[in-house]
């Protein structure tokens, strides 16, 4: 018997499948923000990208003049935590993974103790039904000893459940943090990390190894190698793919072509998420739409790709 979801998918109907649950597990910050939202609280409307950018460069310029100055301060830390969650709530989320990086406490806001409560009582207040999974996160351009004395408090503290790695992938070697990780993996966080995106199928499968990864954040190079797919496959690492944001950063050239299908078909465990819904413009219900649109899977397999995300591993 089908679904609701797969019903919605099938007959193009947008509403349906909004209404039903699902999870968006690669988000970031003020990012994933609601766009309507933030244009009734400060009058600005965040026209999203319309066209594939060609580096990290362009995009980390188009975001520091559209979005910085936003978020900027306690009163733009919680307007992007109170739209993160009027996005989920819109798009029928039950289940959303995002937080604060460690570099934070270096903002004035507040210790990690006073900021992980801020977001507790926006949450509370704004969408208590919607599942929060704490996430912590570290840049890659950040020197090793400043993370190290940044994420002591957060970890101290043992609150957020997910670690994540993100920034460009060719910034620092991945050794360079495996000292983090098993810090994190010794406070029971899972543990995850962008890689694959930019770099190669070998990349995606070294850093699980070197990092002990539980999941990867795209990870769509592993889709050019059969011995990446297939080591991935067995150790049952999950990838939270992003396509909209795979394509406006010029890593796929349409949905069509999506590398998500190749490793679905190698029996990688894939999610679907839309990474930074404020900047690509796509809400997760429009992803998964876009995806059946473009004749990539069928509504039953996208449907099973759905309920991955509902639960851990």
């Amino acid at each position: 018997m089908k679904t609701s979801f797969s019903v919605g998918l099938s007959t193009g109907d947008l509403q349906t499948v909004r209404a039903c649950a699902k999870a968006d597990l690669h988000t970031h910050c003020g990012a994933n923000s609601d766009r309507e939202y933030i244009r009734q609280r400060t009058g600005r409307d965040i026209a999203p990208l319309s066209v594939p950018l060609k580096s990290m460069d362009e995009m980390h310029a188009w975001s520091k003049a559209n979005l910085a100055e936003l978020f900027d301060g306690p009163q733009g830390r919680a307007l992007w935590i109170e739209a993160s969650f009027v996005r989920a709530l819109k798009d029928g989320l039950t289940r959303i993974e995002f937080g604060d990086d460690v570099w934070m406490v270096t903002q004035g806001l507040g210790s990690p103790q006073e900021l992980v409560e801020s977001i507790t009582r926006i949450h509370t207040r704004v969408a208590p039904h919607v599942e929060w999974i704490p996430q912590l996160g570290l840049s890659r351009h950040c020197e090793l000893q400043w993370l190290q004395e940044w994420m002591a408090p957060w970890l101290e503290l043992g609150f957020h459940k997910t670690l994540d790695l993100s920034g460009d992938e060719l910034a620092q070697p991945i050794e360079v943090f495996k000292p983090l990780y098993r810090a994190a993996k010794a406070k029971g966080m899972r543990l995850k990390a962008h890689v694959g995106e930019w770099g190669t199928a070998e990349d995606v499968q070294h850093a699980v190894e070197v990092l002990e990864l539980d999941e990867v954040q795209h990870g769509i190079a592993a889709a050019g190698s059969k011995s990446v797919m297939r080591f991935l496959a067995d150790h049952r690492i999950r990838l939270n793919v992003c396509p909209t944001s795979n394509i406006l950063l010029g890593r796929v050239e349409s949905l069509s072509s999506h590398p998500i299908r190749t490793l679905y078909d190698a029996g990688v465990k894939v999610t679907v998420n839309t990474d930074d819904a404020l900047v690509f413009g796509k809400y997760l219900s429009e992803e998964f739409l876009g995806l059946f649109q473009a004749g990539l899977f069928t509504a039953d397999e996208l449907d099973e790709i759905r309920c991955n995300a509902l639960n851990d591993g």
